[in-house]
């Protein structure tokens, strides 16, 4: 098992923050309402997410894949594979209805092979949900301008946070793998910069939001139903 992604995999600590897995979870509930039964919780970590969804028995069964067994993680009640999620998955081809992948891309060291991943394990007509850090809030492009780096990939972020994107970048990686129907969505959390504890939404009344306001941001997917 190559030792620095073992590194980078326990430097994220297998968790989200509160606020990202929020907008998981409504866009599970869509899911959910649009006939998915089968999902896959890709970059699982301790498991909160899959817990969650099977806590609101959203999904007929719900599998979930990381590279180390990190604490608390078997207590889920998920199906739980073990892997490098650099490799593909073996035997479970057009498996899922959805695969829901939560602050993943930006820790592995191809985004482009795993967009291809994620389009193999859907069945045709299944989703993708994933997240990453917002690399165009104004937070992150004032980090990049003082600092020259986005505020999520500084050295304290390394080797967990490895592969930074743009929304761009983003929409071609997935266009590219096969995907379709490509939208984006926001946390509408977002950290003051130098004053972290404090949020724009919290000093606008919630006015300031979407994507220059957001310290994440989720895109979402379709594999189309010809697809092989």
């Amino acid at each position: 098992m190559n030792e620095q992604r073992v590194q980078a995999a326990l430097e994220s600590c297998g968790t989200s923050a509160p606020h990202i897995h929020k907008v998981f979870l409504s866009e599970a509930k869509k899911l959910h309402q649009n006939g998915c039964k089968i999902v896959l919780d890709f970059g699982a970590g301790t498991g909160e997410l899959a817990a969650e969804l099977i806590r609101q028995k959203l999904f007929s069964e719900i599998h979930a894949v990381d590279l180390l067994p990190f604490e608390g993680a078997i207590q889920t009640g998920a199906i739980w594979h073990y892997a490098d999620l650099n490799e593909p998955l073996p035997g479970l081809e057009t498996t899922f209805d959805a695969v829901f992948a939560s602050e993943v891309i930006e820790h592995l060291e191809n985004p482009r092979a795993l967009a291809r991943e994620w389009f193999r394990l859907l069945k045709p007509g299944g989703r993708i949900v994933c997240s990453t850090p917002n690399n165009e809030s104004w937070r992150s492009l004032l980090s990049l301008v003082t600092r020259g780096y986005y505020v999520a990939f500084g050295p304290t972020n390394y080797p967990a946070h490895i592969t930074p994107m743009l929304g761009i970048d983003l929409k071609r990686i997935l266009s590219e793998a096969g995907f379709e129907e490509i939208e984006f969505r926001y946390t509408n959390h977002g950290s003051l910069p130098k004053f972290t504890g404090a949020t724009w939404g919290q000093v606008s009344g919630g006015l300031l939001k979407g994507k220059r306001f957001s310290d994440n941001v989720i895109i979402c997917g379709r594999k189309p139903l010809t697809a092989n």
